[in-house]
């Protein structure tokens, strides 16, 4: 199959902001690549949005919802008016270089294992920089903590080229991701009991559990103006990255390793609560605090989870394993001083 003749449904979660979504949907009018849609779900927006596009882009497929149903509600949503044999899910404040389809497609068509792949993800007002969600490839530690070539927690890299080889990774960012639309339908979607951030984590962890790989592709590149929708270091976020990987571990393990890593993890996070103490961030005390609660007081939603992740499962604990880091990133970063990709010799890098 020629890669002109793959259709790719672009789906964009949107809720308020105008202006980015203007820059983003006019970068997709430049892409070299032509044989795509573009769906923008609105997920309730407050600030005319809806008309907007209406006015201004009529050819655009949009999906009005009447309450936000988040980046995993709002994704599933678009898949229902797609038609592409692919997804691609795309943060509406990003922009694009005009080549980043041909490369990501190139690459899927040309390797059937790949359910996933991702562009290399930079900092848009800060351009020499990689960007916090995803960087040139996402990771993970044994405990469900991410981290991706280009970006360790706060730190984030300067882009010299050390990450621009296409290599398998374990997560492709939410950022700009690449899917087959069968594999992603196998699997049932996101799961919107994450309502925002991991998801993606945790849709890929599915696919590497059914036997498929996930791949960066560096060459395409997207340029992402990072927490606009949520902003960095608000209790909201701080909550839902503790809860949704908490979900995550306790779901998707095998239940004598989940119970194992599991109490390990909540170690961690009184680390992390001791931590957010000393600096005296409130934000982030509370927010591991209530994802704690979270976790402790809805049991039936880890049991539903495990039952369906059992359901098409292939691949052992043993197999997920090898492609993580095979320690604690928070203890590498914190109390080792490890600042990037490349000092804790990441085993996902395969």
């Amino acid at each position: 199959m020629g890669q002109e003749k793959a259709s790719i449904s672009i789906i964009i979660p949107h809720w308020n902001g105008i202006e980015i979504l203007s820059d983003c949907l006019e970068s997709l009018k430049k892409s070299n690549f032509k044989n795509f849609e573009t769906i923008v779900v609105d997920n309730a927006s407050t600030d005319g949005s809806q008309d907007w596009v209406k006015e201004n882009y009529p050819n655009i497929i949009l999906v009005e919802l009447k309450e936000n149903k988040g980046y995993a509600g709002g994704c599933n949503k678009g898949t229902e008016h797609a038609n592409g044999e692919y997804f691609l899910f795309l943060n509406n404040d990003t922009v694009q270089s005009p080549d980043w389809l041909n490369h990501l497609i190139k690459k899927m068509e040309n390797n059937s294992s790949i359910a996933a792949i991702q562009p290399k993800i930079k900092n848009y007002f800060k351009r020499d920089l990689f960007d916090y969600a995803g960087g040139s490839g996402g990771h993970m530690d044994l405990f469900c903590y991410p981290f991706s070539r280009g970006r360790l927690f706060d730190h984030q890299e300067k882009d010299t080229g050390q990450y621009d080889s296409a290599v398998p990774c374990f997560w492709a960012s939410g950022t700009a991701i690449l899917v087959r639309k069968h594999l992603f339908d196998r699997v049932g979607g996101f799961d919107e009991s994450f309502f925002a951030h991991m998801e993606e984590i945790d849709l890929c962890w599915r696919f590497n559990a059914m036997g498929y790989e996930v791949w960066v592709e560096p060459k395409a590149v997207v340029y992402h103006k990072n927490a606009v929708s949520l902003p960095m270091y608000t209790h909201r976020k701080y909550y839902l990255n503790h809860r949704n990987s908490l979900i995550m571990l306790l779901s998707n393990y095998s239940f004598p390793l989940a119970f194992y890593l599991g109490t390990i993890r909540i170690i961690l996070d009184f680390i992390a609560l001791f931590y957010s103490i000393i600096k005296v961030d409130l934000n982030h005390f509370t927010g591991v605090i209530r994802a704690l609660f979270w976790v402790f007081l809805h049991p039936q939603i880890i049991f539903r989870r495990r039952k369906h992740f059992k359901s098409f499962r292939k691949s052992t604990d043993k197999i997920i394993l090898n492609k993580l880091y095979r320690g604690s990133v928070v203890i590498a970063y914190y109390l080792l001083r490890k600042k990037t990709y490349l000092d804790i010799k990441s085993r996902a890098s395969w």
